[in-house]
């Protein structure tokens, strides 16, 4: 694959599924549905593409709307397919498992599915119909995405949600979900992967978590859910939190602090030295947890959510000593600021693996 066409790129999904082929240093382009739609454009973008993944939908608003937008985004798509002169081989969709249900927008997301598949039998291309179930994960837009962001904003901002109504979930991690879209997990992934939970279990996770990481601890990550429900929560507190304060005891023999408690999971640290001037880094991660601790020295810490332009930075010296934990999806370095080399702690919540890194090349200063 070389080249993606997208739509939905800039919302929740779409941010999830670009983020998940930049690891595989795949080009995506974006294609406008609704209001901005133009065919000409669209046509020209979807000629040549390998794969073409359809994400964008609405899921908020009155019943005949929410049908409407489904279907028209699903048209406005499938004329830019047949009238592609090189349509792309795969059209994926992102469908719901509330096709089920018989409720507006699942009934929206069927009629969309059937448009599509009649452009791609048109064009002779394979039609992939995926369908999820409820998705949470980072930077999810609270009262819209999902119920996991909107309790991760609200725990985030020291308030106290409560559940009116307790019901079972089946939720699905974003970056689980764009792998399937992406090809990389069988369409089988939606299911395995998915994970049961009530409302108030869910809520009752998030706030133990919460807790937990107020101190400046790692809660128990050992279960893939539990470690996903981590990175989606403090992607909500980023960059309000950081860096995290450590306490520092000196006295004539020296100086003490603690780097980091794991309350559960694998765990490895590392130890670097980098001369003045020099930086480290320039990578981010798709699911692994970072800290990074100055224990002597003076350094700046940069990140950058990916897509994004702004630049968020952070200086730390070993004299007051902090934590900081890279969220998922940003780009991160370490530049040694001082004139004296400075000496790094690196903790990860999972032992290096060569074969699957999760650490991809990006710049921070694009």
């Amino acid at each position: 694959m070389t080249r993606i066409a997208i739509t939905g790129a800039r919302g929740f999904l779409g941010w999830h599924t670009r983020s998940a082929f930049r690891e595989l240093g795949v080009i995506t382009e974006s294609i406008r549905v609704g209001d901005e739609f133009d065919l000409e454009t669209a046509r020209l973008t979807l000629s040549g593409a390998s794969r073409f993944i359809h994400i964008a939908g609405a899921n908020r608003g009155q019943d005949g709307e929410i049908r409407a937008l489904n279907e028209r985004f699903a048209q406005q798509a499938a004329a830019a397919i047949v009238a592609s002169e090189n349509p792309p081989p795969v059209i994926v969709f992102a469908n719901s498992t509330q096709v089920a249900r018989g409720n507006a927008y699942g009934e929206g997301k069927a009629s969309a599915a059937e448009i599509l598949s009649a452009a791609a039998e048109t064009v002779g291309a394979e039609f992939v119909n995926v369908l999820l179930p409820n998705l949470f994960g980072e930077h999810g837009r609270p009262f819209y995405n999902a119920v996991t962001a909107t309790f991760s904003h609200l725990i985030a901002n020291g308030e106290k949600p409560t559940v009116e109504i307790d019901r079972e979930l089946r939720l699905l991690h974003a970056q689980d979900a764009a792998d399937i879209l992406i090809g990389v997990s069988p369409l089988e992934a939606a299911e395995s992967l998915a994970v049961e939970e009530t409302v108030t279990g869910l809520l009752g996770r998030l706030v133990t978590i919460s807790d937990i990481y107020s101190r400046g601890e790692i809660p128990d990550i050992a279960s893939k859910f539990d470690r996903d429900l981590f990175n989606t929560y403090r992607s909500y507190l980023f960059p309000r939190q950081a860096p995290i304060q450590l306490a520092r005891h000196a006295d004539a023999r020296g100086s003490f602090f603690e780097i980091v408690r794991a309350h559960g999971g694998q765990g490895q640290s590392s130890f670097s030295t980098t001369q003045p001037g020099i930086s480290r880094g320039d990578h981010f991660h798709r699911r692994k947890v970072e800290r990074f601790t100055v224990l002597a020295g003076n350094a700046t810490i940069s990140l950058r959510r990916l897509f994004t332009s702004d630049v968020i930075e952070f200086s730390v010296s070993g004299d007051t000593p902090v934590a900081v934990d890279m969220p998922t999806m940003w780009s991160h370095n370490i530049i040694n600021s001082g004139s004296d080399v400075l000496y790094t702690s690196f903790w990860a919540n999972e032992i290096f693996n060569p074969d699957s890194p999760d650490t991809i090349a990006e710049v921070v200063h694009a």
